[in-house]
């Protein structure tokens, strides 16, 4: 086994769009486990736009990643070495072990679960079958609530959550249209995911155009929202909900990198006059439905109702590149970061 740890530290709090200086790559010893504890080497690292808030020093559901700490975020690998009672060498496991080759746990401190790699590749624990998938599926059938004959819009379709929520109002027999960035993300929405319609956020950049763009895609106006982008998106959806409606808020990528916040009127007296309902939602509120969240998913998959899609980065070192490309909209799927070859 080798005797360095590479770790990706914060180094800055960047005001606005973050660059890869404001990441430190460091190198320390790989660390052994002591009495209940374990070591795992992380084989695959998930890269999610959370993640820029956790570089805020700002009061959140979650603590901030301290300047100097290793940056938050999941990993799937195997155990190495253990003196933990639950977890033994081999077992491959998935939590929040942070940007690093190697990660000495408890399992609790990072919520720690075992993987069964005969499902599926290991990889989807951080993906369908992992915090992305179940985010898709509680936000949507516990917020979202869609009912047969509906309109599903969702914002960041071609995502590793947006794709997701897509296929499973198709599932719950909604009308689904997604909103996507660029000709071959929008034809991938339509002619892989089997999404009834696709709006090219690109071509329609300013409130007027995405509203027109709405009116032609979901005629019958919007009767679940789920929003993965805020701003200008979540202002033309409201325009369009119908009675009763329901917007699940899942994340507001447009909005992470500004340095200041918008200071704009927006349509929240939809809200009133159609009645309509607009919740937060965190997934780690259904923590103990998870079970039931990826049997599903799982079953899904299996009958070939459900696709996926990962954008894969080999090398650690592309960490802080990995997670740019969230924010330009390079990423194409779920984006992960491959350090190690596939233990299983």
């Amino acid at each position: 086994m080798p005797k360095t740890n590479r770790q990706w530290l914060l180094k800055a709090r960047p005001a606005a769009m973050p660059s890869e200086a404001d990441f430190e790559l460091a190198e320390t010893p790989v660390p052994e486990p002591g009495p209940g504890q374990f070591v795992m080497r992380a084989s695959v690292l998930s890269v999610d736009p959370y993640m820029r808030g956790r570089m805020r020093d700002v009061k959140s559901y979650v603590p901030p990643v301290q300047i100097g700490e290793v940056m938050t975020g999941a990993s799937v690998g195997a155990v190495v070495a253990s003196r933990h009672p639950d977890f033994k060498e081999g077992d491959i496991v998935e939590g929040r072990f942070g940007w690093q080759d190697y990660a000495r746990s408890d399992g609790r401190d990072a919520g720690a679960r075992k993987v069964d790699p005969s499902l599926a590749p290991i990889s989807t624990a951080l993906g369908v079958l992992g915090m992305p998938g179940m985010t898709a599926y509680f936000g949507l059938t516990e917020v979202g609530q869609p009912k047969e004959g509906e309109t599903v819009v969702v914002s960041a379709a071609s995502g590793a959550v947006g794709g997701l929520v897509g296929q499973i109002a198709r599932i719950k027999g909604c009308r689904a249209v997604g909103i996507a960035g660029g000709p071959q993300k929008c034809a991938y929405v339509k002619d892989e995911l089997g999404m009834d319609a696709a709006i090219d956020h690109r071509k329609a950049r300013d409130l007027e155009a995405m509203t027109a763009a709405l009116g032609e895609a979901a005629p019958d106006g919007v009767d679940v929202y789920f929003d993965n982008v805020g701003g200008m998106t979540l202002d033309a959806v409201l325009a369009r909900i119908n009675l009763h409606a329901r917007i699940a808020i899942c994340g507001m990528i447009s909005e992470y990198n500004q340095a200041e916040l918008e200071l704009a009127p927006r349509p929240t007296r939809a809200l009133l006059v159609q009645r309509a309902r607009m919740q937060g939602l965190i997934v780690f509120d259904w923590l103990k439905r998870y079970p039931e969240g990826m049997a599903q998913m799982a079953a899904w998959i299996k009958e070939g109702r459900i696709k996926y899609r990962e954008d894969v980065l080999d090398g650690i070192e592309n960490m802080p590149k990995a997670m740019l490309r969230l924010f330009s909209g390079e990423n194409f799927g779920k984006q992960l970061v491959r350090a190690a070859p596939d233990p299983a």
